[in-house]
């Protein structure tokens, strides 16, 4: 089964889910976000919970992307222990950096401040989050010479969005903060007043192409 099917596959199980795992994929589907940010969905992962609804993004200028990402939505009704809750939101954003700044050795604790940050900038009730922030440096050799060493930053993560009405979390607001991630990474200034405390990210590499 090609992409664009098993896509189609996961809006019609989605559409047959628990009426509070709907609502949440409704709302993903019809949050409001910068323009910078190409959003889609995409395959979701099937045995990490009884329901799931993916989405991959890309932040762009031109036909450039200088960030991208993955955003998996799981609900399993009748809750997990792991979780502390019946929704987890599992993340993976990407983004390559200038070689200067991966080398900083604060740049873990940075990047993993802008996620916590950007949940608590919407005021977002969240909990059991969990994650990694990973450097990779890649140098090239023989044919290949000629290319510049290159340096990434990969951010994966999980947390637990707090139900409201009806035990369905605000996935809209958590997508947009999980952009707002993606934008921080990315070297987007803030997107308003609001964001004037978000630190963008220096020395990063230039466009990428898609």
């Amino acid at each position: 089964m090609d992409e664009a099917k098993d896509t189609e596959k996961d809006r019609r199980e989605a559409d047959t889910a628990p009426l509070p795992f709907r609502a949440a994929v409704d709302a993903l589907r019809s949050a409001r976000l910068r323009p910078q940010i190409e959003v889609e969905p995409t395959p979701a992962p099937k045995r990490l919970a009884p329901h799931s609804y993916a989405l991959e993004a890309a932040v762009v200028d031109g036909d450039q992307d200088l960030a991208d990402g993955r955003l998996v939505l799981l609900h399993d009704p009748a809750g997990h222990d792991a979780w502390q809750g019946t929704f987890r939101l599992v993340t993976l954003v990407r983004a390559e950096l200038e070689s200067e700044m991966a080398a900083d050795p604060l740049l873990p604790e940075v990047c993993w401040s802008w996620l916590t940050g950007a949940l608590q900038t919407r005021g977002l009730a969240y909990g059991e989050p969990s994650g990694t922030v990973t450097r990779a440096s890649s140098h090239y050799f023989g044919g290949l010479s000629a290319r510049p060493a290159a340096s990434q930053i990969e951010i994966r993560a999980s947390w637990t969005p707090r139900e409201g009405l009806g035990g369905v979390p605000d996935t809209a607001a958590h997508l947009a903060s999980w952009c707002d991630l993606l934008a921080q990474v990315a070297g987007l200034p803030p997107a308003g007043p609001g964001d004037a405390s978000v630190v963008t990210l220096p020395q990063r590499r230039g466009p990428q192409s898609r």
